[in-house]
């Protein structure tokens, strides 16, 4: 059977196929201790601190090595079998559920009483291969190599891909409506963010919900690139092994969350550098003038509120710097602020050229806030930059132009749980 074939509307356009699904999900009353942060947002130190205060997180089939010595491998074979043999498990264990029939699943997620709402379902594995789930990013092989063992060996899907497209009223009409009934889930998780599911299994809306999709040409990623080209990897692995696998085997399908665009908030990605390239601050300072206009603001902190404009600290002091017009532009990679600081700051001013590898810059989410920013200066670092944060209209331009974002470029938040939703790829499991 050929996986060529690109799915069309009857506008002969590219179609998105998000579909329902059979979930295994927690069983109700358990979902606050077993859900949890995504795997990638702890070390292993703490990873371990996590499992040791709730043994029924699902961070130890996330993070399995948690349940080895500190000193053990945590890419060994054995680890992704103690992660299948503990997820499933729980299962045979009914601390997990299959649903019996297909659905989609409401998503909210509510941090400082601002809410997002999401759809939870599969997205094609096809439709990332022929661009209609666009990326921004550049994934990195070795970075993938866990996940995809981790998937294959589980067979499931345990951490979904945060997806945006554009705001459609068909589908806010049924998440609104099914919104004004009883959650399934409900809960404040230890960070505080409020976490309310909904199953859509009706017939009509579940039709409702993936027609429209169908007239969605372009989605993207938001978050999750490596996890999410580790699973289309395994759905590429499990066709060379399954010359007959059908296109609508599950794996061929990975778990998502699809967000509207004007309910998404990305968050400043800022940046802090250990010295300053040889130079003293007076020379720095005046450098900077070349491009930029410079504000002293003393010891008030300073957030950008618009396009172009940057904080910086150094020295006990707090400035506003602003792009002069003749470098800012309108092209979608170069004239992102995070472009036009790097190349007109950071790379001629203080030599780091590729901020990927150079082990004198760090990066801060801004849920860390400016005295984040302002620690760093007085412990490790020496200059420290905030950042207007970058648009869902900008990663959309970006990805529309098939063109890569600089690295670090975006912050989402709040974080998607692991464990809420998993999506088997067992052959035993289909039906």
């Amino acid at each position: 059977m050929s996986f060529s074939t690109i799915t069309m509307n009857n506008k002969g356009v590219n179609m998105a196929n998000i579909k329902a699904f059979r979930a295994i999900r927690p069983t109700k009353g358990l979902e606050q201790k077993i859900a949890a942060l995504p795997y990638d947002v702890y070390n292993r130190r703490e990873a371990k601190n996590e499992v040791s205060k709730e043994p029924d997180t699902f961070l130890k089939v996330d993070r399995a090595e948690t349940l080895f010595p500190d000193d053990y491998n945590m890419y060994s074979d054995e680890v992704y079998q103690k992660a299948k043999e503990v997820f499933w498990n729980m299962v045979s264990e009914k601390k997990f559920v299959m649903e019996e029939s297909e659905a989609y699943y409401v998503y909210e997620l509510t941090m400082n009483k601002r809410s997002q709402t999401g759809i939870v379902g599969c997205a094609s594995v096809e439709d990332y291969i022929n661009n209609v789930i666009k990326k921004h990013e550049n994934t990195r092989a070795d970075k993938e190599i866990d996940r995809i063992k981790h998937v294959d060996v589980l067979e499931a899907q345990t951490g979904p891909i945060f997806l945006a497209y554009r705001s459609r009223e068909e589908i806010n009409e049924v998440v609104n409506k099914k919104k004004l009934e009883e959650p399934l889930y409900d809960f404040v998780a230890s960070d505080r963010i409020r976490h309310r599911v909904w199953v859509i299994d009706s017939k009509d809306q579940i039709e409702i919900i993936q027609n429209t999709f169908t007239d969605v040409k372009d989605i993207y990623i938001a978050d999750g690139h490596h996890r999410c080209a580790s699973a289309v990897k395994v759905a590429l692995k499990r066709r060379e092994e399954d010359k007959n696998l059908s296109i609508k085997d599950e794996s061929q399908f990975f778990l998502s969350v699809l967000f509207p665009d004007d309910q998404l908030m990305i968050m400043d990605y800022n940046r802090v550098v250990k010295d300053l390239n040889g130079l003293d601050i007076e020379t720095f300072l005046l450098q900077i003038q070349e491009h930029f206009i410079v504000e002293n603001r003393h010891m008030d902190a300073y957030s950008p509120t618009a396009k172009y404009h940057f904080g910086m600290y150094i020295d006990n002091t707090w400035y506003k710097l602003s792009a002069k017009q003749s470098i800012r532009n309108q092209h979608p990679v170069d004239g992102l602020d995070v472009s036009i600081l790097q190349n007109y700051l950071l790379a001629p001013i203080l030599g780091i050229t590729d901020p990927k590898t150079d082990q004198r810059i760090d990066f801060v989410g801004g849920i860390r806030g400016l005295m984040e920013l302002e620690k760093r200066v007085e412990t490790d670092c020496v200059v420290a930059f905030s950042m207007h944060p970058t648009s869902i209209g900008e990663l959309f331009d970006v990805s529309d132009a098939g063109l890569l974002m600089p690295p670090k470029s975006t912050w989402f938040e709040p974080k998607l749980r692991s464990g809420l939703f998993i999506h088997s790829i067992r052959k035993d499991e289909q039906s």
